[in-house]
């Protein structure tokens, strides 16, 4: 107890608690912010690396058909619904 009383009238003591306690809880870098940063950090990258993932998936499906015909209008028949002149175009929807 003794020991705790003349830490506290130690002035150095005193201003490196009071210094450490504004750092910790109440700097603009306090240790929440810091935590809530990194984990900002940590979710927008594992988005970058979904959106790569998926940049190389249309990147290849972009490259198959822009070198094979038949596929383009396959996908535009299927995605886009388009037809050649004198066809009908019947569009099945199921319920789920």
């Amino acid at each position: 107890m003794k020991r705790i009383k003349a830490l506290s009238r130690n002035y150095y003591v005193v201003l490196t608690s009071i210094f450490l306690f504004w750092m910790l809880f109440f700097d603009s870098n306090n240790l929440i912010g810091v935590y809530q940063v990194k984990s900002k950090i940590s979710d927008l990258e594992d988005q970058k690396e979904y959106y790569e993932e998926k940049i190389v998936e249309v990147r290849e499906v972009k490259d198959e058909l822009m070198t094979n015909p038949d596929k383009l209008e396959k996908f535009a028949r299927e995605k886009y619904l388009m037809k050649k002149e004198g066809e009908d175009l019947y569009v099945i929807q199921t319920e789920e």
